[in-house]
């Protein structure tokens, strides 16, 4: 997941150079959302490691 947040960072960061700036927010807005996500799973999968340790 956070691969594809990366992705769509380039993506955004070249269309922002390129001048498309619907297609630059656009993807922003998704890598945003899909780099929260990938925090919020990874703060379970240590929560549920820690839990399953004690």
């Amino acid at each position: 997941m956070l691969r594809w947040a990366l992705i769509f960072l380039v993506v955004a960061l070249i269309a922002g150079v390129l001048g498309f700036g619907g297609i630059a927010g656009a993807s922003v807005g998704i890598a945003k959302i899909l780099f929260y996500v990938f925090l919020v799973l990874l703060l379970v999968s240590v929560a549920l490691h820690f839990a399953r340790r004690a």
